[in-house]
């Protein structure tokens, strides 16, 4: 049922999200080119319920570099995605007006059902099998996170979104650099709280996108969490300050910060799937989302 790649058609997807802006770049022989910025619009949300009027500008001028640096490099399409900032600020119409205005593209506000089903579609690109077999995907974003069931073959058939992601619960209940070892079990109760109801389909077996999944991922030393390896995880987090978990974690500052969070909210998805989760090292969002541009590109 799934496409893997839309010929020669380049697209450009930019996703604004709560820790980070991407520029994913692809074309039918794959990514071409992938840019970052970390604004923490999340962590504005979070404090004021809004974003910011300088935070907005950031916004806009980060995502008007990325669509000139899309064309500069031949994307025929180009798209804006917004996810759980748009969902969850107050000002979060002002947010998409922001960016179309500065953008001159088109700007999405992603339902959080259609986050998740993107990351689906995204993730099975990246990985290879298993056509009937029921799947899951798990994206722990920085402002809410996504648990997907389904197969590749049918594609999901159950969505869910949780408001908690790792910048949430960082400035929830990690205030301090390192988080600490007495605030865990405060964070894990906040997590469980919201996890109170969510109950998926069991698969036979789980994947894990996004950041704080890749940077888990080389934290461990290990492609496959483990409800025991996130509970190591977390407890030699819990500890470390940031700047030692950027270098071990080949992350950026910013990331480290909301790792252990992270990692607490990966630890309760696993506990509820039932199985290891896998991280996939490409595959999301960005991904999935530049299939359909492209999909919609070639047949209209």
């Amino acid at each position: 049922m799934w496409p893997h790649h839309h010929e020669g058609v380049r697209v450009g997807v930019i996703d604004v999200g709560s820790n980070t802006v991407r520029l994913h770049i692809a074309d039918g022989d794959g990514p071409v080119c992938g840019r970052k910025a970390l604004l923490g619009l999340g962590d504005s949300v979070e404090r004021y319920g809004l974003i910011p009027p300088a935070k907005l500008d950031e916004a806009a001028e980060t995502v008007a570099g990325f669509v000139t640096e899309a064309r500069r490099r031949g994307a025929e399409e180009i798209e804006v995605l917004v996810t759980s900032p748009g969902r969850q600020a107050s000002n979060g119409e002002l947010l998409i007006r922001r960016l179309e205005l500065a953008s001159g593209v088109p700007v999405r506000l992603l339902s959080a059902v259609e986050e998740g089903r993107l990351g689906f579609v995204g993730a099975m690109t990246a990985v290879r099998g298993g056509g009937r077999k029921p799947v899951a995907v798990c994206d722990v974003g920085g402002g809410s996170s996504q648990i997907a069931v389904g197969t590749r073959r049918d594609g999901p058939a159950w969505v869910r979104s949780v408001d908690i992601g790792s910048m949430r619960l960082t400035s929830r209940s990690f205030p301090d650099d390192p988080p600490g070892l007495a605030e865990l079990a405060d964070a894990r109760a906040e997590v469980a709280r919201c996890f109170d109801g969510i109950v998926p389909p069991l698969p036979m077996r789980a994947y894990a996108i996004g950041g704080s999944a890749r940077a888990l991922r080389a934290f461990v030393g290990t492609s496959t969490l483990s409800t025991e390896e996130l509970e190591g995880a977390i407890e030699e987090l819990a500890t470390m300050p940031a700047a030692e978990v950027a270098i071990r974690a080949d992350c950026e500052l910013g990331r480290a910060r909301t790792l252990t969070a992270g990692a607490i909210i990966l630890e309760a998805i696993c506990e509820r799937v039932h199985v290891p989760l896998e991280v996939v090292r490409r595959g999301g969002v960005r991904e999935g989302a530049a299939i359909e541009l492209g999909t919609r590109r070639l047949a209209a």
